[in-house]
Protein backbone atom coordinates (compact mmCIF):
# COMPACT_ATOMS: atom_id res chain seq x y z
CA UNK A 1 0.00 0.00 0.00
CA UNK A 2 1.37 3.40 -1.01
CA UNK A 3 1.27 6.38 1.37
CA UNK A 4 0.99 10.03 0.42
CA UNK A 5 4.19 12.01 0.08
CA UNK A 6 3.27 14.44 2.86
CA UNK A 7 3.08 11.54 5.36
CA UNK A 8 6.66 10.61 4.65
CA UNK A 9 9.13 12.20 7.18
CA UNK A 10 12.03 12.23 4.68
CA UNK A 11 10.07 14.45 2.32
CA UNK A 12 9.59 17.05 5.05
CA UNK A 13 13.29 16.94 5.90
CA UNK A 14 14.16 17.62 2.26
CA UNK A 15 11.76 20.60 2.15
CA UNK A 16 12.57 22.15 5.56
CA UNK A 17 16.35 22.45 5.13
CA UNK A 18 16.26 24.71 2.03
CA UNK A 19 13.32 26.67 3.48
CA UNK A 20 15.32 27.33 6.67
CA UNK A 21 18.26 28.56 4.62
CA UNK A 22 16.01 30.97 2.70
CA UNK A 23 14.49 32.37 5.93
CA UNK A 24 17.96 32.79 7.51
CA UNK A 25 19.21 34.56 4.37
CA UNK A 26 16.29 37.00 4.39
CA UNK A 27 16.78 37.68 8.12
CA UNK A 28 20.51 38.33 7.58
CA UNK A 29 19.78 40.71 4.71
CA UNK A 30 17.27 42.67 6.82
CA UNK A 31 19.67 42.92 9.79
CA UNK A 32 22.57 44.03 7.58
CA UNK A 33 20.55 46.78 5.92
CA UNK A 34 18.83 48.19 9.00
CA UNK A 35 21.96 48.43 11.19
CA UNK A 36 24.41 50.40 9.09
CA UNK A 37 28.04 50.50 10.21
CA UNK A 38 28.84 54.11 11.10
CA UNK A 39 32.48 53.40 11.98
CA UNK A 40 33.72 52.96 8.42
CA UNK A 41 35.46 56.01 6.96
CA UNK A 42 34.67 56.83 3.35
CA UNK A 43 37.79 58.77 2.38
CA UNK A 44 40.57 56.99 4.23
CA UNK A 45 43.36 58.98 2.55
CA UNK A 46 42.15 62.34 3.90
CA UNK A 47 41.57 60.73 7.28
CA UNK A 48 45.15 59.45 7.28
CA UNK A 49 46.49 62.91 6.51
CA UNK A 50 44.36 64.31 9.35
CA UNK A 51 45.78 61.71 11.73
CA UNK A 52 49.29 62.89 10.91
CA UNK A 53 48.24 66.43 11.83
CA UNK A 54 46.76 65.15 15.10
CA UNK A 55 50.01 63.34 15.94
CA UNK A 56 51.84 66.66 15.52
CA UNK A 57 49.43 68.27 18.01
CA UNK A 58 50.01 65.48 20.52
CA UNK A 59 53.77 65.85 20.11
CA UNK A 60 53.36 69.59 20.74
CA UNK A 61 51.52 68.81 23.99
CA UNK A 62 54.31 66.41 24.91
CA UNK A 63 56.94 69.07 24.21
CA UNK A 64 55.08 71.61 26.35
CA UNK A 65 54.81 69.13 29.24
CA UNK A 66 51.01 69.03 29.34
CA UNK A 67 49.47 66.62 31.87
CA UNK A 68 46.09 66.45 33.50
CA UNK A 69 44.52 64.54 36.34
CA UNK A 70 40.93 63.40 35.81
CA UNK A 71 38.35 61.88 38.11
CA UNK A 72 34.60 61.33 37.96
CA UNK A 73 32.89 60.66 41.26
CA UNK A 74 29.19 61.13 42.07
CA UNK A 75 28.63 62.37 38.50
CA UNK A 76 31.07 65.27 39.03
CA UNK A 77 33.93 65.51 36.57
CA UNK A 78 37.10 67.17 37.87
CA UNK A 79 40.10 67.86 35.63
CA UNK A 80 43.20 69.44 37.13
CA UNK A 81 46.31 70.55 35.24
CA UNK A 82 49.33 68.77 36.72
CA UNK A 83 52.01 69.11 34.06
CA UNK A 84 52.98 72.75 33.86
CA UNK A 85 52.29 75.84 35.89
CA UNK A 86 50.08 77.52 33.34
CA UNK A 87 46.46 78.52 33.62
CA UNK A 88 44.09 77.87 30.77
CA UNK A 89 41.10 80.16 30.16
CA UNK A 90 39.10 77.41 28.41
CA UNK A 91 39.51 73.68 27.78
CA UNK A 92 37.54 71.68 25.24
CA UNK A 93 36.90 68.12 26.39
CA UNK A 94 35.38 65.63 23.97
CA UNK A 95 34.03 62.24 25.03
CA UNK A 96 33.79 59.54 22.37
CA UNK A 97 31.91 56.33 23.09
CA UNK A 98 33.72 53.32 21.57
CA UNK A 99 30.67 51.90 19.77
CA UNK A 100 27.71 54.30 19.96
CA UNK A 101 28.23 57.50 18.01
CA UNK A 102 25.06 59.12 19.37
CA UNK A 103 26.54 59.12 22.92
CA UNK A 104 29.51 61.34 21.92
CA UNK A 105 29.53 64.84 23.42
CA UNK A 106 31.71 67.93 23.91
CA UNK A 107 32.31 70.09 26.97
CA UNK A 108 33.79 73.58 27.09
CA UNK A 109 35.00 74.23 30.62
CA UNK A 110 36.47 77.22 32.42
CA UNK A 111 38.59 76.88 35.57
CA UNK A 112 37.34 77.52 39.09
CA UNK A 113 39.33 79.45 41.73
CA UNK A 114 41.75 76.54 42.23
CA UNK A 115 42.41 76.17 38.49
CA UNK A 116 40.36 72.95 38.29
CA UNK A 117 37.86 72.32 35.54
CA UNK A 118 34.56 70.93 36.85
CA UNK A 119 31.29 69.70 35.37
CA UNK A 120 28.30 68.13 37.07
CA UNK A 121 26.45 65.52 34.99
CA UNK A 122 22.76 64.81 35.45
CA UNK A 123 23.14 61.25 34.14
CA UNK A 124 25.44 58.29 34.72
CA UNK A 125 28.61 58.33 32.63
CA UNK A 126 30.03 54.92 33.45
CA UNK A 127 31.86 52.75 30.95
CA UNK A 128 34.77 53.03 28.56
CA UNK A 129 35.35 56.40 26.87
CA UNK A 130 37.94 57.95 24.61
CA UNK A 131 38.65 61.45 25.88
CA UNK A 132 40.30 64.33 24.04
CA UNK A 133 41.52 67.49 25.77
CA UNK A 134 42.44 70.56 23.71
CA UNK A 135 42.83 74.27 24.48
CA UNK A 136 40.53 76.83 22.94
CA UNK A 137 43.13 77.63 20.26
CA UNK A 138 43.55 73.91 19.38
CA UNK A 139 47.34 74.21 19.28
CA UNK A 140 47.91 70.94 21.16
CA UNK A 141 45.91 67.85 21.98
CA UNK A 142 45.85 64.97 24.47
CA UNK A 143 43.91 61.74 23.93
CA UNK A 144 43.42 58.72 26.14
CA UNK A 145 41.01 55.87 26.70
CA UNK A 146 39.57 55.75 30.20
CA UNK A 147 37.03 53.80 32.20
CA UNK A 148 34.59 55.77 34.32
CA UNK A 149 33.76 56.35 37.15
CA UNK A 150 37.12 56.98 38.85
CA UNK A 151 37.36 57.85 42.56
CA UNK A 152 41.06 58.76 42.33
CA UNK A 153 42.75 60.99 39.82
CA UNK A 154 44.06 59.23 36.73
CA UNK A 155 46.84 60.75 34.65
CA UNK A 156 46.00 61.97 31.17
CA UNK A 157 49.32 62.42 29.38
CA UNK A 158 50.16 63.04 25.71
CA UNK A 159 51.00 59.83 23.89
CA UNK A 160 51.50 60.01 20.10
CA UNK A 161 50.57 56.33 19.72
CA UNK A 162 47.02 57.15 20.87
CA UNK A 163 46.48 60.05 18.47
CA UNK A 164 43.69 59.84 15.92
Amino acid sequence: MKTSWYREPWAWLVFILPFTAVVAGIATYIIANTNADSLVVGDYYKTGKAINLQVAKVKQAQKLGMRFGLKLHNNELVIKPTGIEKSFPVLNITFFHPTLENKDFNLTLTPDGNGYFRHQFDHDLSGKWKITITPFEKTWKIQDTISLPQRDYIDIIPDPTKAQ
